[in-house]
């Protein structure tokens, strides 16, 4: 009930200023919100963004080994996991990329496609919201004899819904629900299909600089015994064409299927698995918009 009489009064609102404009003779336009985030990704996971239509996002990502290895592994420093991936902005709404990564020998794509963008002015929308959907294959020589060597055996799929807000020029929120399913999962115990919810924020604290925060949390009895949700806190640091993610998370992978189901480390004080790591991002203009006459 209550629902229903905001709705109708904000509708009412739009339609009386709608009236006052056309009076006024004047045309009222979209203004659509941007920068939600600084790239397409919080830390791990998918932000509100999209890489801009006709642009090449070349995305170089490493997580190294925990830092609590001590000196004689330069705290994780002497060992990295990388992932390398191509992101391309297919139009206002829609991207697609590509990436590989060394920890599990992984190829993954995805195709993220927004429904809702947030906006005011002709169209008025609260909030911003998209769908994500992923795919991944696992390439490591295969060793369980007791299973049979099957593609199908190798493969990810994580379905994902972004919703969030920019409610100002300095702070973002998103929430993510997310499904990742495991064609093959190692014990009984563990289930295939895993649902959890993260959640990504963003304070921008200077024109260039801005802090981001994620944290990911899975419904009980999931997965393996010692697995811990991903909680992931860094930096955005933006010079030219460049934007540098430096962070600290608990999650190795950089795929959904990894980062989300399959995170051991503990933010507690030995920071037992945790790792340093970074995202680099180097957009290339592929295809320009044409000019409005």
């Amino acid at each position: 009930m209550i629902a229903a009489t905001f709705l109708f009064l904000f509708s009412s609102l739009s339609a009386q200023e709608e009236d006052l404009l056309s009076l006024l003779g004047e045309t009222e336009t979209t203004d659509y919100t941007n920068a939600s985030f600084k790239t397409n990704r919080v830390i791990n996971l998918h932000s509100l963004e999209n890489t801009a239509s006709g642009v090449l996002d070349f995305k170089i990502s490493h997580r190294f080994n925990p830092i609590n290895n001590g000196i004689y592994d330069f705290f994780g420093l002497d060992g990295a996991n990388i992932r390398l991936g191509l992101d391309y902005g297919v139009n206002d709404v829609m991207m697609v990329g590509i990436g590989r990564s060394s920890f599990e020998k992984t190829i993954d794509g995805y195709i993220k496609y927004k429904f809702l963008r947030q906006a005011k002015g002709k169209k008025n929308m609260p909030v911003t919201a998209a769908l994500l959907l992923t795919s991944a294959v696992n390439t490591l020589k295969w060793t369980n004899p007791d299973i049979e060597d099957l593609l199908k055996n190798r493969l990810f799929y994580t379905s994902q819904l972004i919703l969030g807000r920019k409610f100002s020029e300095s702070f973002s929120l998103q929430l993510s629900p997310t499904l990742v399913h495991r064609n093959l999962v190692e014990t009984l115990a563990e289930k295939n299909d895993v649902f959890a919810l993260g959640i990504g924020t963003r304070y921008k604290i200077s024109k260039r600089i801005a802090i981001n925060g994620e944290y990911i949390y899975l419904l009980p009895d999931q997965v393996a015994n010692g697995v811990t949700n991903s909680l992931s806190v860094g930096v955005d640091i933006e010079t030219g064409g460049h934007v540098f993610q430096l962070h600290f998370s608990n999650s190795r992978s950089m795929i959904e299927k990894g980062f989300i189901a399959e995170s051991y480390g503990t933010w507690d004080s030995s920071l037992e698995g945790i790792h340093f790591g970074f995202n680099i991002s180097r957009v290339f203009t592929l295809k320009r918009k044409k000019l409005e006459n």
